[in-house]
């Protein structure tokens, strides 16, 4: 394979455990959920943040699972501010404390993403699986403003919640928030297992839509909202992460380094660890991260598309999800030979929905 050397990655996502207070069931981990046991440990991570810096890495999510879970984080937050990394702590906000918050924003923490399952506490509680996370999570936002820290509010939405879409874009504002996440359940991990449960109609997706548009014009110049939607409705793909390996890099728990979170389900792939591996020597070298970089590896209609440098091919991971074959045309592309798939999975949520599995280590996970 003829290696190209890549700009270096813009941010690192670093899921520093598996660990989690909550069951959502569409959270993106893998099925197989990593064990304490296997996190890497403090001085790991300590030298990844170092490489990180030194490759070119501009800003750190610490997530997870919970990664307030891991004893360290204080530790963890204060060394990538000390290397120069722009940190950014993505949590459910449940076990935080105005005195974790400060010692937080005091190690250098500049930026909080805290996520929420519903605009009310019934829903909220009964996705996340996690009687009264809800409140607290509204008695943490407060402390994190009080903190001093920045504030992003994620709602994830699905077909059980999205009618409260005016609801959520309200809260954001309430407590706070100088950027709102509107994203709905991406089908990987859980989310794919959930997916008849969780998938909103064609009808719910338009009306969400024209909400989010309504409040972009409303909130202008005071309010950021990012918007990421489903594929299953699209006739084009969307650039999943920026295209493979090519603006970030994630760090599962165990060390393992990816291209994107998803990447462990695609067969045939032997990613490296960062307990042997440089981060340099894995951005640049590793088969697995060149393996879809740019597009040379695009089949037709990719390879003759205007919109090949736009989209970069879609989600491999995706593609593998509903064909089998991780290198073929993303079936979200109206264009591909395989855009049927996403009519029958479509279809198939319409149906009476299976309940939901929610996400637990060791948890009977169905065979799809």
């Amino acid at each position: 394979m003829t290696f190209v050397t890549p700009e270096p990655p813009m941010a690192l996502l670093a899921e520093l455990t598996h660990r989690c207070p909550l069951a959502c069931p569409y959270c993106a981990n893998p099925l197989e959920l990593e064990r304490s046991s296997t996190e890497l440990d403090t001085a790991t991570w300590k030298r990844v943040l170092s490489e990180a810096v030194s490759l070119g890495v501009l800003q750190v999510h610490f997530s997870g699972g919970e990664p307030c879970a891991r004893r360290d984080l204080l530790d963890l937050v204060a060394h990538a501010a000390s290397v120069g990394l722009y940190s950014n702590l993505i949590t459910s906000g449940v076990t935080l404390d105005a005195a974790s918050l400060e010692r937080l924003a005091s190690a250098g923490l500049d930026h909080v993403q805290l996520s929420f399952q519903d605009s009310e506490a019934e829903g909220g509680d009964r996705i996340g699986g996690y009687r009264g996370g809800h409140a607290r999570k509204l008695a943490v936002s407060a402390l994190i403003r009080a903190a001093g820290l920045p504030l992003t509010a994620n709602f994830v939405v699905h077909r059980h919640n999205l009618a409260r879409l005016p609801d959520m874009l309200a809260l954001g504002e309430q407590i706070g928030a100088s950027r709102i996440e509107i994203a709905h359940v991406q089908y990987y991990g859980w989310g794919l297992v959930n997916r008849a449960s969780l998938m909103p109609s064609l009808a719910q997706l338009e009306t969400a839509n024209v909400e989010v548009d309504r409040a972009r014009r409303e909130l202008a110049g005071r309010i950021t909202i990012d918007y990421v939607v489903p594929d299953y409705h699209a006739a084009r793909p969307k650039a999943c992460m920026g295209g493979w390996g090519r603006r970030i890099m994630n760090i599962t728990p165990s060390g393992k380094a990816l291209p994107c979170h998803a990447a462990e389900t695609l067969p045939g792939f032997d990613f490296p660890s960062v307990r042997e591996h440089s981060l340099a020597a894995i951005w640049r070298e590793d088969t697995g991260f060149a393996r879809f970089r740019g597009t040379a590896w695009m089949p037709e209609p990719c390879q003759s598309c205007d919109r090949r440098e736009i989209d970069w091919g879609g989600c491999r991971c995706q593609a593998f999800a509903l064909t089998g074959d991780a290198a073929a045309t993303d079936p979200a592309c109206v264009l591909s030979p395989d855009h049927a798939v996403m009519a029958a999975a479509v279809a198939a949520a319409a149906a009476d929905p299976a309940p939901l599995v929610y996400r637990r280590i060791g948890a009977a996970v169905p065979v799809t």
